[in-house]
């Protein structure tokens, strides 16, 4: 058996296999529930009734996937040079706490005593933004110039950032920024009240967040498909060497590329803190900077599809809170349902662009 690369990948494949892994990962899931002595048609109804049910679920479902959607964007952005940022969980820790660190600076006491902030909201709230995001840029910058000057394997150096980031952020809610209200509990001061996002529907957390993360996402699909840097980026992916022959700017592009996807994580931290947490804890995230990769490679490298696979995954592991509820499954299960599409993407996109070919032993 080998595999031989399809001279032209059909486009109906490439457009079904996302598709047919999100088939293949319910089937695989579905003997995992069954293995649990749980009907598999309630428990999949309980998931999408809790994740899409209901105003409060979109509620919720659309909460979830502000983070999700914008480290899917760090992802794609990133994948699509060839550059593989597995560091968007630690970027994500590091813009969410220099936001706190940032917001609090501005907090000034009033004529009467009062807290209140030396720029306007609004301008503070930029500035916040603008700061999450350049931290994430950094995290990243350091790992792209070495895999461009010297080869070194940005999927490690990334993947050890990620642990030194959490260190160094739980050193500090250990000491200078944690807050002297948690009754001794891990937890940043909180972010002042005038620079948190407005809520969108009275009485629930959705929040505006969800409409910064679909501008940059159609952001980033025009940039990728109708700037110049854009084309560099897509000629890198393609072919690096053929790239740089051809006159693209090989270390440029990989920096600007590196600093897009670094500040995307860093804004989904400060966005985390600014609608929905409002201070940073260790377990603000449960893996959304992994979980955007899954996305990214579901949503085949696309930034608007980038916003559809996000919610899916968001409805999902809303969902599997209800369905643990109902059914008596461990939530667990959403974590199998998001390592098992990522497997399936990766064979569904592996056959899409090569066919198998078997010979008989002579």
């Amino acid at each position: 058996m080998r595999l031989e690369r399809r001279e032209q990948p059909s486009a109906l494949a490439l457009l079904l296999a996302p598709l047919g892994a999100v088939a293949a990962t319910l089937l695989v899931c579905a003997l995992l529930v069954l293995w649990a002595g749980a009907p598999v048609g309630r428990t999949y109804a309980a998931i999408a009734v809790g994740g899409f049910g209901s105003l409060f679920a979109w509620s919720e479902t659309l909460t979830r996937a502000v983070p999700l959607v914008l480290t899917g964007l760090a992802a794609t952005v990133a994948f699509r040079a060839r550059l593989y940022n597995i560091g968007a969980e630690g970027q994500l820790y590091g813009g969410a706490m220099v936001a706190v660190m940032v917001g609090s600076a501005l907090v000034t006491d009033g004529a009467e005593g009062t807290p209140s902030l030396l720029l306007p909201a609004w301008a503070s709230l930029l500035l916040v933004f603008a700061a999450a995001a350049l931290v994430g840029a950094l995290l990243l910058l350091g790992p792209a110039w070495l895999k461009a000057r010297l080869g070194v394997d940005e999927v490690v150096t990334t993947l050890l950032l990620n642990f030194v980031i959490l260190l160094g952020v739980s050193a500090l809610l250990d000491g200078p920024m944690k807050d002297a209200a948690s009754m001794g509990w891990p937890q940043s001061v909180p972010i002042p009240a005038d620079l948190e996002l407005s809520r969108l529907i009275p009485g629930m957390r959705l929040h505006s967040g969800i409409f910064i993360a679909a501008l940059l996402a159609m952001a980033l699909a025009l940039l990728l498909r109708y700037t110049v840097l854009g084309f560099h980026i897509r000629a890198t992916g393609a072919n690096a060497r053929a790239a740089a022959f051809a006159g693209v700017p090989a270390l440029r592009t990989a920096l600007v590329v590196a600093a897009m996807s670094g500040a995307l994580a860093g804004l989904a931290g400060a966005i985390e803190v600014a609608g929905r947490a409002g201070y940073v804890t260790l377990d603000m995230s449960p893996g959304y900077g992994y979980s955007g990769i899954v996305i990214a490679m579901l949503a085949a490298l696309n930034p608007l599809a980038v916003l559809a696979a996000g919610i899916f995954m968001a409805g999902m592991l809303v969902g599997s809170d209800s369905m643990s509820r109902v059914v008596g499954v461990p939530t667990y299960i959403a974590d199998v349902v998001v390592a098992t599409s990522l497997i399936a993407v990766l064979v569904a996109t592996l056959l899409a662009q090569y066919r198998v070919r078997w010979r008989r032993d002579r």
